[in-house]
């Protein structure tokens, strides 16, 4: 399941995140590549340990922690810190499946990545190509987003950046573990969040209906939660 989160960051803060990490040195994004990543991945990236790195990713966690669609889709355990990236011409990203672990450099934080999650940073007029390719079992998902959305797709996929060929495409990047492993469980919440959430705006919350099923909710999380 893809799922598109608009708008996750204000232009204020878009403003202020690319002020802070375009003035940064940037390195070569195999820094942070297993091997088979290593082979197919051609970009630029902020060391993670930066100033630049760990500034902006500050901004990304609070703007998730105040975006109700992303903890409805992700039910987030754990965040791995933001990572940016950028794709200059001729840069992409050949198909790959992230890795299962991911462990942050120098410390004993490690998240199972259940999650991926891509924030645009780039205006989509202002490059051509590095679109997200991801493989759904619909078949191959093309996803180009306005800068300052997001979205969240199963880490366990197939996918690539198509190569930019003019301009420049910027983006953070990271991994979310979810409260709940299974990734159909978790969409199958979804689907009901949402439905509860649009039939209780015309029943109002305290309708029995709406009550009930937010009881059946709240007790799918707690048979499949993991925590």
């Amino acid at each position: 399941m893809l799922t598109v989160i608009p708008d996750l960051l204000t232009p204020a803060q878009l403003t202020a995140l690319r002020e802070t990490i375009d003035a940064a040195d940037w390195i070569d994004g195999n820094a942070t590549s297993g091997a088979q990543s290593a082979l197919a991945k051609r970009n630029r990236q902020l060391p993670e340990d930066s100033d630049a790195a760990r500034a902006g990713g500050a901004v990304v966690l609070d703007a998730l922690a105040a975006s109700p669609l992303f903890v409805a889709a992700a039910l987030p355990l754990k965040v791995f810190p933001p990572l940016f990236n950028r794709y200059g011409e001729g840069d992409g990203f050949a198909s790959h499946v992230d890795n299962a672990v991911r462990i942050r450099r120098g410390s004993d934080f490690r998240i199972r990545s259940d999650l991926s999650a891509t924030l645009f940073l780039s205006d989509p007029e202002s490059y051509d190509g590095g679109e997200l390719i991801v493989q759904t079992q619909f078949g191959e998902q093309s996803v180009k987003l306005t800068a300052g959305q997001m979205v969240l797709y199963p880490a366990s996929s197939l996918h690539r950046v198509a190569p930019v060929t003019r301009g420049e495409r910027i983006a953070s990047f990271f991994w979310i573990q979810s409260m709940v492993r299974d990734t159909d469980a978790r969409a199958m919440l979804f689907d009901l969040d949402t439905a509860i959430q649009s039939t209780a705006a015309r029943l109002g919350q305290d309708d029995p209906e709406i009550v009930r099923l937010t009881g059946v909710y709240h007790n799918l999380l707690r048979r499949w939660a993991e925590l």
